[in-house]
C-alpha cells in the first residue's frame, strides 16, 4: 500500500483525556490498505483498533455495534460512501464517535462534503503513521484536525451551501477572533495563551460560535469561515 511510514518513530503521547486506550475503527474497501493501516496503528501507544469495515454500510454496522471512540473513514467506498455513512453515523448515534476521513489526494472534493457531513477533520495516506495516530488522538480529545493550506485549496474550490451563515451569525469581536485562531488550527489552550483568557473562556466562545453557525464541529465552523471571507488564505496557517 502505498500510505503510512512504518518506521516513523511514534511519540509517547497520553492516550485521551481518561488515560485509557482510544478505541479506533478502520474503514476503507482495499484490503491491503485496511490490513496495513490496523497493523501500523495498533503498534502506536495509546490506541486500540477495535474492528474493520469494507465499506460504508459495514462502517455504520460495526460502529453502532463497537462504539469505538473514533473512526477512520475512506471517502470512496462501495454501497455506501464515507461522507454519507458519516452523514448517517453522527444523526443515528446518541453519542456518536469523531470521524476523521482519510484519503489519498488533499484536494479530493469528497474530503469538504464530509466535513460539512460532521467529520472532524482529514488525514492523507501518505502521512507518517505517527501523524495518523496522533491525528486520530486529537480527535478522540475533541478538537479539529486541519491542514489550513489545503484546505483553503479544497474550499475555494468547492463552496459550502452553510457559506453565507457567517454574515448572519452576529459573533463578537471576541469570536471572531477565536474562530481565526481556530481556522490556523490552534486547540484551546494554544487560543487561551494567545489571547490571554482562561481555557473555560474559550471553550465557552467556541460553544457559542458553533451554535451561532449552525455548524456541527470546529472543522465546519472554520470551513465556513473561510467561505465566507472572514478568514483570508494569505493570513491563516
Amino acid at each position: 500500500m502505498t500510505g503510512p511510514d512504518p518506521t516513523a518513530a511514534a511519540p509517547d503521547a497520553p492516550s485521551n483525556a481518561t488515560g485509557t486506550p482510544v478505541t479506533l475503527l478502520i474503514a476503507d474497501d482495499d484490503e491491503v490498505t485496511r490490513s496495513g493501516l490496523r497493523t501500523l496503528l495498533a503498534a502506536q501507544p495509546g490506541i486500540t483498533v477495535v474492528g474493520e469495515a469494507a465499506d460504508g454500510v459495514d462502517a455504520v454496522e460495526q460502529a453502532q455495534r463497537l462504539r469505538p471512540d473514533v473512526v477512520l473513514m475512506d471517502v470512496r467506498m462501495p454501497r455506501r460512501n464515507g461522507i454519507e455513512a458519516t452523514r448517517q453515523l453522527l444523526a443515528e448515534s446518541a453519542a456518536p464517535p469523531k470521524v476523521v476521513v482519510i484519503t489519498t489526494f488533499e484536494n479530493d472534493g469528497y474530503v469538504t462534503a464530509a466535513l460539512s457531513a460532521g467529520a472532524s477533520g482529514f488525514v492523507l495516506k501518505r502521512l507518517p503513521v505517527r501523524q495518523i495516530a496522533e491525528a486520530v488522538r486529537v480527535a478522540a480529545a475533541g478538537e479539529a484536525i486541519l491542514f489550513p493550506a489545503a484546505l483553503r485549496r479544497m474550499v475555494s474550490a468547492r463552496p459550502l451551501d452553510s457559506a453565507e451563515a457567517l454574515p448572519r451569525a452576529a459573533l463578537t469581536v471576541r469570536e471572531e477572533e477565536v474562530l481565526r485562531s481556530m481556522a490556523t488550527g490552534q486547540s484551546n489552550p494554544e487560543i487561551a495563551e494567545s489571547l490571554r483568557v482562561s481555557l473555560e473562556t474559550v471553550k465557552t466562545h467556541v460553544g457559542n460560535v458553533l451554535t451561532k453557525l449552525g455548524a456541527q464541529n470546529r472543522t465546519h465552523a472554520v470551513v465556513i469561515a473561510y467561505e465566507s471571507g472572514l478568514v483570508v488564505p494569505g493570513l491563516a496557517g
